[in-house]
């Protein structure tokens, strides 16, 4: 199996728990007692590590390390067909569709609201989306590693799907016929579209959806970050489905 890189304390104690680790990196002589407590974490679950000086991590990741490098099993994200099997056995499911979400920082904290929200599975686009690279799962802060993840090529034929399952499709778009998110009763079953950073949703995703919903802006910035805006949505989901 092949193997990628993660860095950053919160990302490989997780990776550890999910017994993904091959090896790691730890900085001698650190006074972090994460780090040393990481350390322990390690030793209980038989991971090898090295201590090495803090230059050879700098020289094996030039990103914000906090002094841990590991390596991990390939991330094996599931396809259309595992997709289609599974979604006879979701009971009012809560789903994150992501559409052509580019940077992978924006990737990976959709990721962790996703995880903090709940949400059943996340659908991603095969094309034009940024990969699960260390940086995603960094800033997923251990998300990947507990979340059900889809790649499919044919988004709008995937969105047909879950219609068909009973599926609400709710895409996020501030456009005219778009509806106030927090005047939408957003329970059952559904799925979330999320789009892309600058260009939002494909017409044809548009298309595809049930509804297009937006977050009231007060001010003059007419649009949120896309991580944002998915942890907003999210848990305005999550709240009317606890006030249920």
């Amino acid at each position: 199996m092949t193997q990628s890189l993660v860095f950053g304390i919160h990302a490989v104690e997780n990776a550890c728990s999910a017994g993904q680790l091959s090896a790691v990196w730890i900085q001698q002589d650190s006074k972090n007692k994460r780090l040393q407590k990481l350390q322990g974490l390690l030793e209980k679950s038989n991971v090898p590590f090295f201590l090495v000086s803090l230059q050879e991590l700098n020289k094996r990741c030039s990103d914000r390390h906090q002094g841990v490098i590991a390596e991990v099993q390939q991330l094996q994200i599931q396809g259309e067909k595992q997709l289609d099997a599974q979604l006879i056995n979701w009971h009012n499911p809560l789903l994150l569709v992501l559409d052509q979400i580019e940077d992978p920082r924006n990737l990976g904290a959709c990721l962790r609201s996703a995880d903090a929200a709940g949400v059943t599975a996340v659908i991603m686009t095969k094309n034009n989306s940024a990969p699960i690279t260390a940086i995603a799962r960094k800033t997923a802060a251990g998300a990947v590693d507990h979340l059900p993840l889809f790649q499919v090529n044919n988004l709008a034929r995937v969105l047909k799907k879950l219609k068909q399952s009973g599926i609400w499709i709710y895409g996020t778009d501030c456009c005219e016929h778009s509806q106030n998110l927090y005047q939408t009763e957003l329970k059952g079953a559904i799925a979330i579209v999320m789009g892309n950073e600058g260009k939002g949703l494909r017409h044809l995703i548009k298309q595809s959806c049930d509804h297009l919903i937006h977050i009231p802006m007060a001010g003059e910035v007419q649009s949120l970050n896309v991580s944002v805006a998915t942890g907003i949505t999210l848990f305005e989901v999550v709240r009317q489905r606890v006030a249920c």
